[in-house]
């Protein structure tokens, strides 16, 4: 059985985040909802469970972030082309999201990326795949 990832992010207002990604082309695993916490589905392996402050609070004696001050973590996916790149992030924008920075062209990889409703920043990238043949070696050799 192949590893899976549940990243766990907190947000203020989980019905507005569920709208939010549900614009972004993300569906929800509704065994796993409820009114304090929602599975995100991101492809078979990844999940995001998205959990209101107060459900995320029980799993830490740390204080939550603030991702609209601070950076937390960094989170991105790989996309099968610039133009889906630049799709989701104008969906992104569209839907009450922000742009944190100007794309990047990195010649064997295109990035760009959002903030979410909550701020917790999305990188979305496009590797060349007749470019880069290892393409965590190429990202760390730059």
């Amino acid at each position: 059985m192949a590893t899976k990832i549940f990243v766990n992010l907190p947000v203020k207002n989980l019905n507005k985040s569920v709208e939010f990604f549900t614009k972004l082309g993300f569906s929800f695993d509704k065994q796993y909802t409820d009114e304090t916490a929602t599975c995100m589905v991101v492809s078979e392996d990844i999940f995001v469970m998205l959990l209101t402050e107060e459900k995320f609070q029980t799993f830490t004696p740390k204080q939550i972030c603030d991702a609209g001050k601070f950076t937390e973590v960094l989170l991105c996916l790989s996309l099968e082309s610039r133009a889906k790149v630049n799709g989701m992030v104008a969906k992104a924008v569209a839907g009450g999201g922000s742009t944190y920075n100007e794309p990047q062209d990195h010649g064997f990889m295109y990035a760009h990326g959002f903030q979410d409703l909550d701020g917790h920043i999305w990188e979305l990238i496009y590797m060349e795949p007749t470019e880069v043949k290892e393409p965590l070696r190429a990202i760390n050799e730059n």
